[in-house]
């Protein structure tokens, strides 16, 4: 007679021979060893994928043996509800219940395990790290997404639907025994082993007897950042991005601590109603200020630019270059399209939360170029050939300082529209249209115009440019595309009555894929800029420099003396032994490269990183590689400088003291 398993016949399974001693909980016993074996199987496959990466950190079995004890700290999170309600639900009177509802909690918690594995290496292709914030904020914007992914990710997004489509029968297919299962235990036992499941799930999540329970930080063992993800699994890597996208308000104390006083004597803020507000006196008077039009331009790294290193594919920009101040070491503030508006648009220092431009407390009130402008008359506007809401850059824009948005909708019989919008052709018609309109209006005017040709799936239209490559549909030849389109605009604005009255700024958001084996892939924030118009005068600019010094740059060129609260520098105006810095955030790691020298190949580099001790180094701008270093003799000085610059935004953002003055 076979023996009895929850009042069936035996199952011929072995692991639900094991799972039966676990009586009601049998079902996360399951869900436990079957997602441990999926888990590591899928982490040994991307090991496998990215091994010459792997095996140049030597740290294979600690990759391995951390990763089971990440799928620990995920699995818990999965039992943690059942395991609470069990004492209710797994009782005799309710099993019918508890059967049904653990059966589908396990069913869709392995699918999704199964979901955000088959993701991956999608995910790293495009990012060079497992699914993570972006991900999660890419689910706030389906329509855009989706049509991105259709477009340009077909193999990647049937491969999810398939995986899941069949994690989903072979899932239904391992809880048959569950289904058919009876209550053949006493409501005592469920009660009394129920407080140590609980301090066991618990346990598991925590993963740590130490004050903090695990986070990613414990699990960066590695320079490089991709190696590091590898060691967590997508579907912790994305909770845990969704749990920090809540609780981003004290992110900068990630990196340490500092008195306030202090935070304020490093960085040259005050302790006044705004700490950073300083006066702008212009390298330039000018009896009427210029007008400002900002071309940002997506994913335009220095990577594309020839003379920059990079790949023969801005012909146009390169011609460009010698008409206006060009910055030849220029780093972007981050690795995302807000990051680089709030750099470019308001000064801002980057910090690990989110950009302002998507946080609560900057959505009015906020210092930005058009709330500046916009009380000195100017007409402020902001142009995108795609939907403005994306980002939260309506909203944004709107509550500070900018007067009109165009977008989508306002293109009228474009000439080509993807699925981020309308072509950079049109945005760039469209700006020359507007800029015409406001001229002969008399008023003066600020105009930022966002591109977008450049982003996945690349789609541009046909018989424009000369292919740098086949197939069509790669960022070198989106990039091209975009070159042309600032190519002909120029052509257009440089016969127009706007010409001489007016500022351009042309720069990137940031670089594409940014990705490297070291802490921060200072390569990959490597941008142009140049700025030109009929009335400045040609330049270039050889210092480090950042993001965050172009809105000073530009109002200074334009003439305009004002307060204002941004910390940029005035590259119109500096020395000839100007020693500029830059500042990088990197997912979770800050950044800090300075000067040293007369040459850029004189700097310091520190990076702060979560948890962990500051990690120094020097950057070769010849071989684009972070080396590191030991700490310099002024290392502690170094590290609590770059930690200030850090903390000094959040301490802004917190306190709503980045703002003009009433």
């Amino acid at each position: 007679m076979q023996p009895i398993y929850f009042g069936t016949p035996r199952p011929s399974s072995k692991l639900w021979r094991f799972a039966h001693w676990f009586g009601p909980y049998a079902p996360l016993i399951v869900m436990f060893i079957s997602g441990l074996v999926l888990l590591s199987l899928t982490r040994l496959g991307l090991v496998i994928w990215k091994w010459e990466r792997v095996q140049a950190t030597g740290e294979l079995c600690q990759i391995l043996l951390q990763g089971v004890r990440v799928d620990v700290i995920q699995l818990g999170l999965l039992a943690l509800i059942p395991v609470l309600v069990s004492p209710v639900l797994a009782t005799r009177g309710l099993f019918k219940v508890w059967r049904r509802f653990t059966f589908w909690w396990v069913l869709l918690s392995l699918v999704l395990l199964v979901f955000l594995e088959a993701a991956t290496p999608g995910f790293i292709l495009e990012y060079d790290v497992r699914p993570n914030r972006i991900f999660v904020e890419y689910l706030k914007y389906p329509h855009e997404v989706f049509g991105m992914l259709w477009q340009g990710f077909k193999v990647e997004l049937f491969f999810g639907l398939a995986m899941s489509l069949v994690a989903v029968a072979l899932v239904a297919r391992l809880l048959k025994p569950w289904r058919q299962a009876e209550p053949k235990w006493n409501n005592l036992v469920v009660w009394l082993v129920w407080p140590l499941l609980l301090v066991l799930t618990i346990f598991g999540i925590r993963s740590s007897l130490g004050h903090r329970p695990a986070n990613p930080a414990l699990f960066a063992i590695t320079q490089d950042s991709m190696v590091n993800s590898l060691i967590l699994n997508s579907s912790y890597s994305v909770f845990y991005a969704a749990y920090s996208l809540q609780h981003e308000a004290k992110s900068s104390a990630i990196y340490g601590k500092l008195p306030r006083e202090k935070i304020f004597a490093l960085t040259g803020a005050q302790d006044t109603d705004i700490p950073t507000l300083t006066t702008l006196t212009p390298s330039v008077k000018r009896d009427k200020p210029l007008n400002l039009v900002i071309l940002l331009q997506e994913s335009l790294g220095a990577g594309f630019v020839e003379s920059l290193g990079g790949k023969p594919v801005t012909p146009n920009l390169e011609k460009l270059k010698a008409e206006g101040i060009w910055f030849t070491h220029l780093y972007a503030t981050g690795t995302r399209s807000v990051r680089g508006i709030e750099a470019v648009v308001t000064g801002f220092q980057p910090t690990p939360s989110d950009s302002t431009v998507k946080l609560d407390l900057s959505q009015k009130n906020f210092f930005t170029l058009a709330s500046l402008l916009s009380k000195r008359g100017y007409l402020t506007e902001f142009i995108y050939g795609g939907e403005s809401h994306f980002d939260n850059m309506r909203s944004f824009f709107m509550g500070n300082g900018f007067q009109q948005i165009t977008d989508q909708p306002d293109f009228i019989n474009p000439v080509f529209v993807a699925s981020w919008g309308a072509s950079d052709e049109d945005l760039l018609n469209k700006t020359h249209e507007q800029l015409m309109a406001h001229h002969a209006s008399g008023k003066p005017f600020f105009t930022l115009a966002f591109s977008s040709s450049n982003h996945a799936p690349f789609e541009f239209p046909d018989g424009r440019i000369k292919l740098y490559e086949q197939p069509k549909a790669t960022d070198n030849n989106a990039v091209k595309y975009a070159d042309y389109a600032i190519g002909e605009f120029f052509k257009k604005a440089k016969a127009s009555p706007y010409w001489n009255d007016t500022v351009f700024l042309i720069v990137a958001d940031h670089d594409i894929r940014v990705r490297g084996d070291s802490l921060v892939p200072i390569e990959h924030f490597h941008i142009p800029a140049l700025i030109l118009g009929g009335a400045v005068q040609p330049k270039t600019v050889e210092a480090i420099a950042s993001q965050i010094d172009l809105p000073v740059t530009v109002l200074s060129l334009m003439g305009i003396d004002a307060k204002h609260p941004m910390t940029g520098h005035d590259l119109s105006n500096v020395s000839a032994d100007y020693h500029g810095r830059a500042m990088m955030q990197y997912n979770y790691n800050f950044g800090w490269m300075q000067q040293t020298g007369p040459t850029v190949a004189d700097n310091e580099v520190v990076v702060l990183r979560e948890g962990k001790a500051p990690a120094f180094g020097h950057y070769n701008p010849l071989s684009k590689q972070l080396q590191n270093t030991a700490p310099p003799a002024d290392a502690a000085a170094l590290a609590e400088r770059a930690l200030a610059n850090s903390l000094l935004p959040a301490l802004l953002y917190q306190e709503q003291r980045y703002r003009l003055p009433e």
